[in-house]
C-alpha cells in the first residue's frame, strides 16, 4: 500500500512550522472535530485530575498541563489522532521523585515539576532541530512491555489505600503493599462501597461502551452522591478546593543547581513521552493511510511541554488511552485537540468549584481502571512464546521498577534496551555455504544439509555489519568454521550478500584474515560486495591484496574463476 504524504513541505520560512493537515483543512471536517474535541475534554478531566494526585501536585496542576500544552500541540503535530495530556507513568515518574527533592516546600514542588517540563521541552526541540526522531527506537519493545507493567502495579500500590478509605505512606512498591496490608483493618466501609461500585462501573462501561466518555459519568454521580449524603462527614477523603481561574505564564523559580538535579528525571519523562508519542502516531498513521513524519511531533512535544511548564503543570506526552477516544469521537485532525483544550479553559474559569466534593475512591477507581492499559497481555504473551530471553529483559525492566522506583526504573530500562542490542549486535550469526542443489546460489549448510560443500572450498557469510565491537566474535567463528572443514581448504569466499558495512576494525580483521590463510597457502577472495561496501573495502586497500572487488562477483563465479587459474597452473 502506497501511503499519502502528510510531512510538512519546506517552501516557505512559515512551512517549516506549518502541518501539511491544516494548510489543507476542509470545513466539513470541522464539525466531527468540535464533537471528537468535546468527548475528548470529557474525558481529559478526570484523567487530568487523577494523574496529578499521583504526580503529588494539586488537580490544578493536571487541568493546567492539559490545558496549556492542548492549546500548542495541535498547531505543530504530524499525526492527525495523537491527543496531548499528562500520562499516568510520567506522573508516577514525578510523584516518586520530586517528593525527597523538594523538602515539603509546595511551591518548590511546583517549581520543580514545572522546570521538568521545560527541560523536556528543551530535548524535544534539540532531537527535533537535529532530526533525531528515530532515538525512541532505541528502545525495546520488550522493555516497555516489563516497565508498563511494572508501573502498573506501582501505582495500585498508591491507589488502594484511597479505594479502601484510609491514609497511605511512601515507597516502593514493597514498602506500599506492606503498609496496605498491615493496616486494611482500618478500611472505611463507606469509600469501599463507593470504590467498588465506581470500579464496576468503570469496568463495565470499558467493557460494554468503549472509547466513550463513562468517566465523566461516573466522575459526576460521585460528587453528586458525595454532596447528597455529606460523605466528607462519613470520614470518606474529597478532593478539596480546586482555584478557579488561570495563573500567569511564567518561568518556575529555579537555579542551575535545580536544573541539575532534576536533570535526570527530565531525561526519563522525555524518554516516556518520546516512546509513547511516537507510538502513537504510527498506529493511527499505519490504520488511516497516511504517512507520519515522526520527527515532527518532536517539535509539538517541546511546544507542549513549554505550554505546560510555563503555565504551572508539568511534563505532558501523547496519551493512547485519550488518543483512542479521540478517534472514536470522530476526529478528523488535531484540531479537536484544541477544541477539548479550549473547552478546559471555560471549565477553569467557571467550574472548578463544582470539583470539590469528588470522592478519593472515586478517583482512586478512576486511575485503577486506566492502569489497566498499560498491562499488554497479548504482548506480554507474545514474549513469553517468543524465547525465554525476551521474557528475561521484560521482567529485568519490571523488577527495576518495583526494586528500585519508577527514575531508576526508566533508566535501567533505557539501558537494558542498549545493552540488548548491543549484545546481539556483537554476536551476529555466521554460516558455512554450500551450493543449493540445481542453482547457482548458495545457503547455510548448517540450516539445510542438502547443500552441496566443494571440496577444498569454505564460503564464508557474517549476517551483519563487520563492526569494531564485534570483530572479536567474527574472528572466532571464522577460525571455528575453518578448522570444522574435513578438507583442507584452498580457497575461502567471503561472501558479502548479508553485510551491508564494514568499518575500520573490520577492514582491518580482513586484512590479517588475508594474511594468515597466504602463510598456510590459502587464497581469499570477496563475492557480492555491493555499493559504498565495495567502495569501503577498496579504500582500506583491500582490492591490492586480495584481487579485484567486482560489482557482479558472485560466489560461484569467483570459486568457477579460481578452479580455472589452479587447473591451469602446472
Amino acid at each position: 500500500m502506497i501511503l499519502n504524504q502528510d510531512t510538512s513541505a519546506l517552501d516557505s520560512a512559515s512551512g517549516r512550522f506549518t502541518p501539511t493537515w491544516l494548510r489543507g483543512y476542509r470545513p466539513a471536517d470541522l464539525a466531527r472535530d468540535v464533537i471528537a474535541g468535546a468527548t475528548l475534554a470529557a474525558y481529559l478531566l478526570p484523567a487530568a485530575i487523577g494523574d496529578a494526585s499521583l504526580a503529588g501536585l494539586p488537580p490544578e496542576a493536571g487541568i493546567y498541563a492539559c490545558l496549556f500544552s492542548g492549546l500548542l500541540f495541535w498547531a505543530f503535530c504530524g499525526g492527525r489522532h495523537t491527543a496531548i495530556t499528562v500520562t499516568s507513568a510520567i506522573s508516577l515518574l514525578i510523584g516518586s521523585t520530586l517528593g525527597d527533592l523538594a523538602g515539603g516546600d509546595v511551591s518548590r514542588y511546583g517549581a520543580l515539576a514545572a522546570g521538568t517540563a521545560l527541560l523536556v521541552a528543551i530535548m524535544a526541540l534539540l532531537t527535533w532541530l537535529t532530526k533525531a526522531g528515530n532515538v525512541t527506537d532505541f528502545i525495546s519493545e520488550t522493555v516497555m512491555v516489563g516497565f508498563k507493567a511494572g508501573v502498573a502495579l506501582y501505582l495500585a500500590s498508591t491507589q488502594l489505600p484511597k479505594l479502601f478509605g484510609f491514609k497511605g505512606t511512601h515507597g516502593d512498591f514493597w514498602e506500599r503493599m506492606g503498609y496496605f496490608l498491615e493496616h486494611v483493618g482500618e478500611t472505611n466501609s463507606f469509600a469501599l462501597a463507593l470504590g467498588v461500585g465506581s470500579l464496576v462501573l468503570l469496568l463495565s462501561g470499558k467493557r460494554f461502551l468503549p472509547n466513550r466518555p463513562v468517566t465523566i459519568v461516573v466522575l459526576v454521580g460521585g460528587i453528586v452522591l458525595a454532596t447528597v449524603n455529606d460523605l466528607a462527614g462519613r470520614g470518606v477523603s474529597v478532593l478539596g478546593v480546586v482555584p478557579q481561574g488561570l495563573p500567569a505564564p511564567t518561568l518556575p523559580a529555579l537555579d542551575r543547581t535545580d536544573v541539575n538535579t532534576i536533570l535526570p528525571l527530565a531525561l526519563a519523562c522525555f524518554l516516556l513521552a518520546a516512546v509513547e508519542t511516537a507510538a502513537i502516531g504510527r498506529m493511527f498513521a499505519k490504520k488511516h493511510g497516511y504517512r507520519l513524519d515522526a520527527n515532527r511531533d518532536f517539535l509539538a512535544l517541546a511546544a507542549a511541554n513549554l505550554g505546560a511548564g510555563v503555565g504551572a503543570g508539568y511534563p505532558v506526552s501523547g496519551g493512547m488511552s485519550q488518543s483512542l477516544v479521540n478517534e472514536s469521537g470522530g476526529a478528523r485532525t488535531p484540531l479537536s485537540g484544541l477544541i477539548a483544550a479550549l473547552l478546559m479553559l471555560v471549565i477553569a474559569l467557571f467550574f472548578t468549584q463544582v470539583l470539590h466534593n469528588l470522592p478519593q475512591p472515586v478517583l482512586a477507581a478512576i486511575i485503577l481502571v486506566a492502569v489497566t492499559g498499560l498491562v499488554k497481555v497479548d504482548a506480554i504473551k507474545r514474549i513469553a512464546r517468543f524465547g525465554r530471553g525476551e521474557v528475561l529483559i521484560a521482567g529485568a525492566a519490571l523488577i527495576g521498577v518495583l526494586g528500585s522506583g519508577l527514575l531508576r526504573g526508566v533508566l535501567v530500562g533505557a539501558i537494558l534496551s542498549i545493552l540488548v542490542l548491543l549484545r546481539r549486535a556483537s554476536r551476529p550469526h555466521t554460516a558455512v555455504l554450500g551450493r543449493v542443489p540445481g542453482t547457482d546460489l548458495f545457503g547455510d549448510v548448517e540450516r539445510h544439509p542438502d547443500n552441496q560443500l566443494i571440496p577444498g572450498v569454505m564460503v564464508f557469510r557474517v549476517d551483519s555489519s563487520i563492526l569494531y565491537f564485534n570483530t572479536q566474535h567474527v574472528q572466532d567463528q571464522f577460525e571455528a568454521a575453518l578448522a570444522s572443514q574435513a578438507t583442507p581448504v584452498k580457497l575461502v569466499v567471503w561472501y558479502f550478500g548479508t553485510t551491508p558495512f564494514v568499518d575500520l576494525a573490520g577492514a582491518e580483521l580482513l586484512s590479517e584474515i588475508h594474511a594468515d590463510l597466504e602463510r598456510r597457502g590459502t587464497v581469499l577472495r570477496f563475492s557480492d560486495a555491493r555499493g559504498p561496501l565495495r567502495e569501503v573495502l577498496q579504500a582500506a586497500g583491500l582490492e591490492a591484496r586480495v584481487g579485484p572487488i567486482q560489482p557482479a562477483t558472485s560466489a560461484l563465479s569467483v570459486i568457477r574463476e579460481w578452479q580455472t587459474t589452479s587447473a591451469a597452473k602446472p
